[in-house]
């Protein structure tokens, strides 16, 4: 029996990326030994109130955190990076290999997050091989994608090479000159591909994707028709797309001035590292380039997505200090909306056009393309690496359900191939593909204060939907109430009147203690009573959610206050439930 034909399977199991957009988490697994791909996030959804960013579920690697040997990272982007400073406060990761841009983007995020220290950040170049633990040989094959320094990598594994090819299209004339390594994915095809694992986000959309160089003609046809300011917005994370904004910008004689953190980081990175090339003197900053004529005015910012605290979103809300819409103006929505985020990006368009600006927006206008492959760019990848097993990843189920379909047209056989759910095991060996059980998996909520539990989130969906009532109680030694219950309403709507409501819940606390108030109370040696309070306003606040539900027809949340006088008749005696008091005679 040959080494290949006795070694074990090997596991690949998606944390993220499946059955969605975003969050693309991959964790190789093979003789005791995990090698982790990616660690991005993805943006809340409206009923996530609060909620910053959305990541994975990583339990099943804090629980195997001795296994992990390092992690590849395939480009910069938000859904492949962003959750690495996160992770790193959960487990360690010995070593990270990844792309120059990717890299320096990373470490800032890192040393801000006061993790780097926990990790080892090394840039490779293309067609570099590295050796992580004793199972894995990775090798980094250049692609073309939205962001530069972006690669396909080639795993060596003890079963065989697998290929996965990260975020990509086939651009035959990139921005920066750096075309993909076709020569050396057909390389592989020719020695044998055991699983490809391929990018699904374009599946539906037949042909090839257009080259980024396409948007520029577009972008000069507007930005030449411009006569006052332009205001032009796109992912920070587009260094091709801005390099070319910064080019046209310098062509029609306009300085810029760039608004955005995440705007101004990356294009920092991009000029140190050569990706971006232009003089200083194009830009300048925002206090300055006020005192220009408009004609000569070019602001880049961040915020093509709505989002909320976005210096776009604030700019068409006028509540950003310093830019202020003018009649005149024209603004460049360059990119279109990631799923989920059409509202909030016609929302803001909206406010744009009513405070006078021309807002250039929409795919007919051809001023972004996407980033990933479409059909036949996806037929190209599987032509080149005649794989002999496929799994579509990166995509909502219909994406993955249409690549799987194309990969049969391209001669694969619907065995060979799996449509997987975040956190499935899939078992790949030489003779087999299959699904061979599943990790935990789902999702991990973070605000500005950290994680958010599912309690939590649960709460605020609640206020959202149906408001609180707040119930402040005070309930003698005797079992009566001091004092009318305080009542109040925040975010409820009801026909009843305050004081209607209030009545009834005065009564419906009476009747609890008229009803009930023995069954909480236990006599003691020396005419001594226990009182159990804590049961006793459990009681209570139950009947009065049945009440607000009946009455409000809605299940607003429930803040119920409870309290009992502080000096009790006689001398009180406590434990963690139960308060006991002598009753004067």
């Amino acid at each position: 029996m040959t080494q290949t034909q006795s070694a074990p399977a090997l596991k690949v199991i998606p944390l993220g990326g499946l059955h969605e957009i975003g969050k693309n988490t991959c964790v190789f697994e093979i003789n005791d030994e995990i090698l982790l791909l990616d660690a991005g996030l993805a943006f809340p959804t409206d009923g996530m109130h609060g909620v910053n960013i959305v990541l994975p579920d990583t339990t099943y690697l804090r629980e195997n955190r001795h296994k992990i040997k390092g992690m590849i990272v395939t480009h910069g982007h938000e859904d492949h990076i962003g959750g690495i400073a996160f992770h790193l406060k959960q487990f360690d990761i010995p070593v990270i290999y990844g792309p120059r841009l990717a890299m320096a983007l990373l470490e800032g995020k890192l040393e801000e997050a006061g993790v780097a220290d926990r990790t080892e950040l090394r840039t490779v170049r293309p067609r570099d091989m590295v050796r992580i633990g004793s199972s894995f040989f990775v090798e980094f094959i250049r692609n073309t994608h939205s962001i530069a320094d972006s690669y396909t990598v080639a795993l060596h594994t003890p079963v065989g090479v697998v290929i996965h090819t990260g975020d990509f299209k086939f651009d035959h004339t990139p921005v920066d000159g750096e075309h993909f390594d076709i020569q050396k994915l057909a390389e592989h095809g020719e020695k044998g591909v055991l699983c490809l694992i391929s990018d699904s986000t374009n599946s539906e959309v037949p042909g090839f994707t257009a080259s980024e160089r396409s948007v520029f003609p577009n972008l000069d046809r507007v930005f030449s028709q411009a006569e006052g300011r332009l205001l032009v917005t796109t992912f920070a994370s587009s260094v091709h797309r801005i390099n070319m904004i910064l080019e046209l910008a310098k062509k029609r004689n306009r300085f810029v001035s760039v608004i955005g953190r995440s705007m101004l980081n990356v294009i920092a990175h991009a000029r140190n590292l050569g990706y971006i090339k232009c003089e200083d003197s194009l830009f300048k900053p925002l206090q300055e380039i006020r005192h220009l004529p408009p004609e000569q005015v070019l602001i880049l910012t961040t915020g093509s997505q709505g989002e909320p605290m976005s210096a776009m979103t604030r700019i068409a809300n006028g509540e950003h200090n310093q830019i202020k819409v003018r009649p005149g103006d024209t603004i460049v929505f360059s990119a279109n909306p990631i799923p989920g985020n059409t509202i909030a990006v016609v929302n803001t368009i909206d406010k744009l056009m009513i405070q006078g600006a021309k807002v250039i927006y929409g795919r007919e206008q051809g001023i972004h393309v996407s980033g990933h492959g479409c059909q036949e760019d996806q037929k190209l990848m599987i032509a080149l690496t005649r794989p002999k097993f496929f799994l579509p990843v990166h995509g909502e189920h219909r994406m993955l359900v249409k690549h799987s379909q194309t990969a049969q047209s391209m001669g694969i056989p619907a065995e060979n191939m799996v449509i997987i759910n975040n956190g499935d095991v899939v078992e790949v060996a030489p003779e087999s593909i299959q699904v061979a059980g599943k990790v935990p998996s789902g999702i991990e909520l973070v605000d500005r204060a950290g994680v958010v539990n599912a309690n939590v989130l649960q709460e605020r969906q609640h206020l959202a939907e149906d408001g609180v009532v707040t119930v402040a109680a005070t309930v003698g030694w005797d079992g009566k109430l001091l004092t009318q219950p305080e009542v109040h309403l925040r975010g409820v709507v009801t026909t009843l009147e305050r004081s209607l409501l209030q009545k009834l819940i005065n009564r419906a606390i009476e009747s609890v203690l008229s009803d009930r108030w023995r069954e909480f109370v236990q006599s003691l040696e020396d005419d001594q009573i226990e009182v159990d309070w804590v049961g006793l306003q459990a009681q209570i606040e139950s009947a009065v959610q049945r009440l607000l539900r009946r009455e409000l027809q809605s299940k607003p949340l429930l803040v119920f206050l409870m309290q009992n006088p502080e000096k009790p008749p006689a001398k009180v005696t406590t434990n963690r439930r139960r308060s006991t008091a002598k009753v004067a005679s």
